[in-house]
């Protein structure tokens, strides 16, 4: 492989890493609408450089998609993280590793958003680190070219390695879940391919 043919592939790679982020980033944040549905159906295992595992939750997810329906994933999103005062999932860094909301892990994640030049929108109540807006930062730290690996992989470990495959596994499980199982298949594998992809590169 020659130096562009190299250079290339490092583009294409970050390119599928940031989309992935940003996909799961939408999928967690609402209900997929028509449109999403309609892209996941065209999925196909070729659209990704991966193969094996990750192939196959990709796979998974576009068969959930073909056989989904934008009205009813409203209802399975608001029970599996809304409800009637709190979802049956919690989808939040401080509540996953401390069991309560809005504590310690909020606090450093805002220190450093703010150390990287992020800040929430205002027209956003949530919480920064709501497994959405973290997928979302990821996304952008690939795509920005200041984004080195290693401010990568310091973010991932920091706020995302602890927890969120814990989190993708708990919503494969949840029983509210039909769609988002395979949301979840994808999360978890995508998250264990991150950790040993920013762990073999830095």
């Amino acid at each position: 492989m020659n130096i562009s043919q190299s250079q290339s592939h490092v583009v294409s790679e970050a390119q599928w890493r940031a989309g992935t982020y940003s996909l799961l980033a939408n999928l967690l944040a609402a209900a997929p609408d028509d449109a999403i549905l309609t892209t996941l159906r065209t999925i196909t295992a070729d659209d990704n450089p991966l193969k094996g595992a990750m192939a196959l939750a990709w796979c998974e997810l576009s068969a959930a998609a073909h056989q989904a329906q934008a009205s009813d994933l409203a209802a399975e999103y608001h029970n599996l993280f809304i409800g009637l005062g709190r979802g049956e999932l919690v989808p939040y860094g401080s509540w996953y590793l401390t069991g309560f909301l809005m504590e310690k892990p909020l606090v450093q994640l805002r220190r450093d958003l703010a150390t990287l030049g992020y800040q929430r929108p205002t027209d956003n109540c949530e919480p920064e680190d709501h497994a959405a807006a973290l997928c979302e930062v990821m996304a952008m730290l690939i795509r920005d070219a200041t984004g080195s690996l290693q401010i990568q992989r310091q973010f991932f470990e920091t706020h995302l390695g602890s927890w969120m495959e814990t989190f993708f596994r708990d919503l494969q499980g949840a029983r509210n879940a039909c769609f988002y199982r395979a949301v979840g298949g994808l999360g978890q594998t995508f998250m264990t391919l991150e950790k040993q992809y920013l762990n073999m590169l830095v």
